[in-house]
């Protein structure tokens, strides 16, 4: 018997040999291709089709006609978002608030990650703790949170009111600065994580050594400091940068009506207009005009970082 247990954990053991890196590497690219392609064709299939009062209210873009596959693609909606300005204008205001949270977040991250960093064993993971604590709770309840806050009977108005420091009431919600404040206090915890990994890493006798070659501490954090920090950089504003430009929640809660994002416009077409088609198509160019920056900048950075070895 344990002969027979022993031949059959080595027959386990070449199995595991020869298709264990398979098996580790194909259940993500499985995952993947399950929650992320396929929605991701779906939803390209229906650009390609043709809005209509049915259910689901879009063409077939494939039909059988005399025992043959018949393909109708339409490339009207790519061409109508290129005609309509509504959608340019969404993009970039999309890109721009996205682009100014994500600088204001790396402002406020940056000295927080650098920190706990820098803090001792027990007080870093009390800080980290208070850094994560807001995941416990949920994402619209902490956006709902702000409208108190910053409404006009809201509790900064309340306490600029009886301090005396205002005489009427500030607004402050449905403008770009709430929805600045939104995306900066949410996706805050996503520039921090990735900067304290880096920064925890970092070498401090380099820092050391720079200062007793003469440097003074802000030249030692430019020259140090901040170049070995750029990974976490990166990481960290990428995090935040994707998810803000297709924001939907926080423009909706704490924007107004001139706060145009592509968000917006995406459920507009979705829910209001039932185009789903046109909703596709606006989803399909902001992934394309996210992505290929994206991965072209990762292409230059890989190239250089081989060049360096």
């Amino acid at each position: 018997m344990s002969s027979d247990k022993l031949t059959l954990k080595q027959r386990f053991d070449r199995w595991m040999i020869k298709h264990g890196r398979v098996l580790v590497i194909g259940i993500p690219y499985f995952w993947l291709f399950l929650f992320f392609l396929v929605p991701f064709l779906i939803v390209l299939k229906i650009s390609f089709s043709m809005a209509e009062y049915a259910q689901p209210p879009y063409s077939a873009l494939f039909a059988w006609i005399d025992e043959g596959v018949t393909i109708t693609l339409n490339f009207g909606n790519y061409l109508f978002l290129l005609s309509d300005s509504l959608y340019a204008t969404a993009y970039l205001n999309s890109i721009r608030i996205a682009a100014i949270s994500t600088v204001i977040t790396l402002l406020i991250g940056y000295p927080m990650a650098y920190g706990i960093a820098r803090a001792r064993g027990s007080m870093r993971s009390v800080l980290l703790m208070l850094v994560i604590l807001p995941f416990w709770t949920s994402f619209l309840i902490r956006v709902y949170a702000w409208i108190g806050i910053l409404d006009r009977e809201g509790l900064i108005n309340a306490f600029l009111l009886w301090t005396g420091i205002i005489s009427e009431p500030l607004i402050m919600r449905q403008t770009e600065f709430a929805v600045y404040v939104g995306i900066v206090y949410t996706y805050l915890p996503f520039m921090i994580l990735p900067l304290y990994s880096t920064l925890e890493k970092m070498d401090i006798s380099l820092i050391e050594a720079a200062l007793d070659l003469g440097c003074k501490p802000w030249q030692a954090f430019v020259k140090v400091t901040l170049p070995l920090s750029l990974p976490g950089i990166l990481a960290g504003s990428l995090l935040v940068f994707i998810p803000a430009v297709g924001e939907f929640v926080i423009p909706e809660l704490l924007g107004g009506p001139n706060t145009l994002m592509i968000g917006r416009t995406l459920w507009n077409e979705f829910f209001a207009n039932r185009d789903w088609p046109i909703a596709s198509a606006v989803a399909i160019a902001m992934l394309v005009f996210l992505v290929v920056p994206i991965m072209w900048f990762q292409h230059i950075q890989t190239k250089q970082e081989e060049g360096q070895q």
